[in-house]
This record gives C-alpha cells, sequence and structure tokens, in this order.
C-alpha cells in the first residue's frame, strides 16, 4: 500500500512539475495520470504495485467530491447568474461525447469486422 502511494504520488508530482514547465496549459494532474498510464502501458510499472492503493482511492472516490460540492454551494450565486450559459455547454459538451464516441465505436466495429474477414 506505501509502495503504490509512493509511485501514485510520484506520478503527481511529476506531472505537477511537467505542467509548470508548460506554464499550466494541461493539468498536472491530468498529465500524472497520462505518465502512471503509459508507465503501466509500456510495462516500466507493475499493475501490482499500484492495485492495493488505487483500489482503497477508487473505493473512497465519493470523499474526493466534497471539496467541489462545497464549492458549489459557496458560489451559489454566481453560478445562478450563468445557470443557462453552464447547463448549454453540458448539454452541448455532452451531445458532442456520444456522437465522438459513437463515430469511433463504429469504425472500431468496421475494422474489427474487416479483420475477421480477411481471416477467414
Amino acid at each position: 500500500m506505501i509502495k503504490g502511494s509512493f509511485f501514485i504520488l510520484l506520478f503527481y508530482f511529476l506531472g505537477q512539475m511537467l505542467s509548470l514547465l508548460m506554464h499550466g496549459f494541461i493539468p498536472g494532474s491530468v498529465l500524472g495520470m497520462i505518465l502512471l498510464f503509459l508507465s503501466l502501458f509500456f510495462k516500466i510499472l507493475k499493475p501490482e504495485y499500484v492495485k492495493d492503493a488505487a483500489t482503497v482511492i477508487t473505493k473512497n472516490m465519493a470523499v474526493f467530491f466534497v471539496p467541489a460540492a462545497v464549492g458549489l454551494m459557496a458560489y451559489g450565486d454566481l453560478l445562478s447568474n450563468s445557470l443557462i450559459a453552464i447547463v448549454f455547454a453540458i448539454a452541448i459538451s455532452t451531445v458532442l461525447t456520444l456522437v465522438t464516441v459513437a463515430l469511433v465505436q463504429e469504425r472500431f466495429e468496421k475494422r474489427r469486422k474487416k479483420g475477421e474477414t480477411n481471416h477467414e
């Protein structure tokens, strides 16, 4: 568990440092997750090292949403002034995400079917 926590925090720290070099263009936490994923994908880091710590984090994920919920309550007036724009942005981004995933999935299905017919 300690080893897994160390690796997760290490990649978070590396992501933060990389973000500073990029002048915050991409958040450090996102870069850290990408670096962790790449190290697992390319087998630089064994999944067993981070499995226990990652399981604890995901099982207690609701705790991580408390600060965001408190922030929403603290800025309720500001959010209510922009509610229409926020709802519109959420709706548009949801539709775009659904369409993008559907198109990508369709392309993968066509590629898979083409691969199955070539192997027969």
